[in-house]
């Protein structure tokens, strides 16, 4: 299974971790998405996971990925 962290701007409430955790979800192969609003974070856990598809689909919520997280 894979695990990627993505490092997010612009998240700051409830609202938030509900979009990115819809439009994420929707991408093939993501089985978990978890974001910490107050680390900047959203993990996605899956097989096989497109990392250009969740970016597409975390920027499709309204956020910018800045990166990925630094462990």
């Amino acid at each position: 299974m894979d695990e990627i962290r993505y490092t997010v701007t612009g998240m700051s409430c409830g609202h938030c971790v509900a979009s990115i955790t819809e439009e994420v979800t929707q991408v093939a192969g993501v089985s978990d998405v978890s974001v910490d609003l107050r680390r900047n974070e959203v993990t996605v856990r899956g097989n096989t996971v497109d990392d250009e598809r969740v970016r597409a689909a975390i920027t499709e919520a309204g956020y910018a990925v800045a990166g990925l997280a630094t462990p």
